[in-house]
């Protein structure tokens, strides 16, 4: 295919090296766009090097064969990454400022774009106005991913990675895997649920709940109807899936919240998957009034269990159905992991365990994972690391794997 690749002034811009690298591998005929902007952080010959074709930013270069215009006519796809939000801006007012805008302006071929910008600039309603504004003109918009940004910030704004961007965009054009999941119905959990002590402490966990919800966009970006029951997450980790229109998000605070909410999701669902990290146990008493000091010292707090969600779900299932459990591990090696994995999924009575190690600074809160998926066999089937983004597709492989779907 012959791809163009534009390229806009942002610290992400490194990552599009890769994105070109791979396209290229996969026998692409790319063509690198840049602005001026973005030749600041990678050079013009980086891009020939990479792309493997000539690059310039000026619309007064091969004039005779009309350049601006031509990119975009024999274009059969185009991808923005990064696309800023100056960039998101000049393409849903038209703009044509330079040789990016008017490739865009004259193109008819699929339209991608990975946004990348500091949080702030994401949820400014500008900028929310501008993503809408193109998605409904039919631009396909991959991410922005959450997690760390420059300047030691975090949130949602991070540019997916080359991999998922690479996916998306070939799929815009030749409707593989972006369909292949159509038709299905999906119920994915995500967070970390709450056990109140009191009206303003509680019992919790470090779940950031980005894992369950890539899980639920990468369904959803597949063809399936996707309800996803969210507990506590972190800000912006709704803000994107939230808006997708083949997903439903319903909020749930408690583990037997979450239960109930599951279980209803469940009811007409072909798969089930339980990435919530749920709470075993909950206090055996809850006051009714703020404990305070005060009052004496608290000596302990008796816990009782919570009931086993995934092991019901799995329990319940009706014939056809796909249950899926998630289990965070701490351990000393992957040889423990798998093993745990394996009695874990065979004592909650799942079709397929996705396990990952969990510590201080992996897992819970980051925005990587590393997951091994375990089958009926109890071999592992899928191995994935990277962006929770790229792990998520990872794991719809697996599952639509073991669906007989491919």
């Amino acid at each position: 295919m012959f791809i163009v690749v534009g390229v806009t002034g942002g610290i992400a811009a490194y990552k599009s090296v890769h994105l070109v690298r791979l396209l290229v591998t996969e026998g692409h005929d790319v063509h690198v766009v840049p602005t001026e902007d973005s030749l600041r952080f990678v050079g013009l010959t980086t891009w020939e090097a990479i792309s493997r074709n000539p690059v310039t930013t000026s619309v007064h270069v091969d004039v005779a064969r009309v350049r601006h215009v031509s990119l975009g006519q024999s274009a059969d796809l185009v991808i923005v990454a990064p696309a800023t939000a100056n960039t998101l801006a000049g393409m849903a007012a038209g703009l044509a400022g330079d040789l990016l805008g008017t490739t865009l302006l004259a193109t008819t071929a699929p339209v991608v774009v990975a946004p990348a910008m500091h949080t702030e600039m994401w949820r400014h309603p500008a900028t929310v106005a501008n993503v809408e504004t193109l998605r409904g003109r039919g631009v396909v918009v991959v991410g922005p991913a959450d997690g760390p940004l420059t300047g030691g910030d975090s949130g949602p704004g991070r540019m997916s990675e080359p991999e998922q961007i690479v996916a998306v965009a070939l799929a815009s054009v030749s409707g593989g895997v972006d369909d292949d999941l159509t038709g299905l119905r999906v119920a994915v959990s995500t967070g970390g649920t709450r056990e109140p002590l009191d009206p303003v402490r509680f019992l919790g966990n470090r779940s950031s709940g980005r894992q369950g919800a890539e899980i639920a966009a990468a369904a959803a970006r597949r063809g399936a109807r996707v309800t996803l029951v969210a507990a506590s997450v972190d800000d912006g980790v709704l803000d994107e899936v939230s808006r997708h229109p083949r997903v439903s998000v319903v909020r749930a605070e408690t583990a037997a919240e979450l239960g109930d909410a599951m279980t209803d999701a469940a009811g007409d669902a072909d798969v089930v998957m339980m990435v919530a990290a749920v709470a075993d146990y909950r206090p055996a008493e809850v006051s009714d009034r703020k404990l305070r000091k005060e009052d004496g010292p608290l000596a302990s707090i008796t816990l009782v269990p919570n009931d086993d969600i995934l092991a019901g779900l799995a329990a319940a299932r009706r014939d056809g159905q796909t249950v899926v459990g998630f289990a965070a591990e701490t351990v000393d090696g992957p040889a423990e992991m798998l093993e745990r994995a394996r009695r874990k999924r065979e004592r909650k009575g799942v079709d397929l365990l996705v396990v990952n190690e969990v510590g201080w600074s992996t897992g819970f809160g980051a925005g990587e994972n590393a997951v091994a998926v375990i089958g009926a066999d109890g071999e592992v089937v899928v191995e994935a690391s990277g962006s929770k983004a790229v792990v998520a597709d990872a794991v719809w492989d697996a599952i639509a794997s073991a669906r007989g779907i491919r």
